[in-house]
């Protein structure tokens, strides 16, 4: 007899866990959303911790790689600039570097968060968890990853003789409103690129352009008048700008800049929630 009440007992959970998994998916297809009660912020700690292991699987040389990139980059523009196109900027490595860290870990973030949903999409129908924590995690998990170098850069910037200065805090705000700024990119080009699966060959192709359009191996000065307040609307040109402020001229970056800043990185966030949170009721029946 208490064999058979263990029996039914166990026979009845079972039938309960399945009734729920229904339930959610039933409702998952019909696209409302199911409430997630988990810890958010725990979620985000261990979509991070996954995304690095991953990055990092049976490579020899880890974070190393990460550190590749800028310095054959910067090592190509000095040699262009100072031996064969000679340049009159002073400290030119670091005038570069301020322009190349930002630039990676800005567009290896927002095309890292475009694929984040359809890379996910495991995850994404089987928990109900909150569909726009997927592409805000890859972000910041690939700042965690691009973290090393900025350390590079601040080395580099101490190598040259440049030192510390008290206007260095501004790097905390302005870093702060480049992932702000992502983050918006991120959502909005995670939810299309559910829908249309080309979107990130064309985040590809904008990254690209962005290069030239960023002043990585030339001055701001050498921008005509006329494009300076367009210039300076880019978060990316902004950020690039602040940042040789601070670790190359040692002043504080304009006022007007961090305004620019601030506020078309909020206004991109804004945007960024705002159109996810009206198209993502249909992911379901795309991913």
């Amino acid at each position: 007899m208490a064999s058979n009440a263990q029996g039914t007992c166990a026979v009845d959970r079972k039938a309960e866990v399945l009734s729920a998994i229904a339930r959610f998916l039933s409702r998952t297809k019909t696209g409302h959303r199911c409430e997630w009660a988990g810890d958010t912020l725990f979620l985000i700690e261990n979509l991070i911790l996954k995304d690095i292991r991953i990055r990092y699987r049976n490579m020899s040389l880890g974070i190393f790689w990460s550190l590749l990139n800028p310095l054959v980059m910067t090592a190509v523009l000095w040699f262009v600039f100072t031996k064969l196109l000679p340049s009159q900027i002073p400290h030119f490595a670091v005038f570069v570097l301020c322009a190349i860290v930002p630039y990676n870990i800005v567009t290896i973030s927002w095309l890292g968060g475009t694929t984040s949903l359809v890379e996910n999409a495991g995850l994404i129908k089987r928990v109900p968890v909150p569909r726009m924590i997927i592409p805000i995690a890859s972000v910041l998990g690939n700042c965690v990853h691009m973290s090393a170098q900025v350390g590079l850069l601040l080395l580099l910037v101490l190598a040259s003789g440049l030192g510390v200065n008290r206007h260095w805090p501004w790097l905390i705000f302005i870093w702060t409103t480049a992932i702000v700024f992502v983050i918006g990119l991120a959502l909005v080009f995670s939810a299309l690129n559910v829908y249309v699966r080309d979107v990130r060959y064309v985040v590809e192709s904008a990254n690209l352009v962005l290069f030239w359009l960023v002043p990585v191996f030339y001055p701001f000065s050498k921008i005509p008048q006329q494009f300076r307040e367009i210039y300076q609307l880019n978060p990316i040109a902004a950020l690039v700008l602040a940042s040789r402020n601070v670790l190359l001229e040692g002043i504080a970056p304009p006022s007007s800049l961090l305004i620019k800043l601030a506020i078309s990185s909020t206004c991109m966030l804004i945007v960024g929630a705002l159109v996810f949170r009206r198209i993502e009721g249909r992911f379901y029946n795309y991913l």
